[in-house]
């Protein structure tokens, strides 16, 4: 099973140039991510490897580049992310970021969407997704530090 882990603001923004804009605001999102994604593996674009002082705990820390830099200890390069997640026994989260998104969503089974009120103006953004998936499940409108979001999770569409 391939999931998608992702927070994103009204326009499907995730990121913009100085990462993500509203890091730490929203610690019940922090924990929702640890909770999916503990004991589980976990891949990651180049960008958000070159963020991590150290690999995520108590999972299998995946690293998509083609860089021929070695990465640090704790970190697993995949050199060929669409052959690594087509061949993959185990289950697997993508943690993004934009480029990893966009480029093997029509790989993903589920997404794991935290969705945030309003534009904070990102630069980056989630690929559109609704044609291919539908919204089994979504919280009620939660509040921490003033920003309104909700937990989603949407299933590929039958073929």
């Amino acid at each position: 099973m391939i999931r998608f882990i992702a927070v994103m603001d009204s326009r499907k923004g995730i990121a913009n140039e100085r990462g993500i804009p509203w890091q730490g605001q929203v610690p019940s999102d922090t924990a929702y991510f640890r909770s999916m994604t503990l004991h589980g593996n976990l891949i990651m674009g180049a960008g958000w490897y070159k963020e991590q002082i150290k690999p995520l705990p108590d999972r299998r820390n995946l690293v998509a580049t083609s860089s021929s830099e070695t990465l640090r200890p704790g970190f697993e390069k995949v050199t060929d992310v669409r052959t690594f997640l087509q061949q993959a026994k185990e289950d697997i989260w993508v943690g993004g970021g934009a480029a990893l998104f966009a480029s093997t969503l029509d790989l993903a089974d589920e997404l794991y969407l935290t969705k945030l009120d309003g534009d904070w103006h990102c630069t980056k953004f989630f690929p559109e997704y609704e044609q291919a998936f539908e919204l089994v499940s979504q919280s009620e409108s939660l509040t921490e530090n003033g920003i309104v979001f909700k937990f989603t999770v949407y299933k590929r569409k039958p073929a």
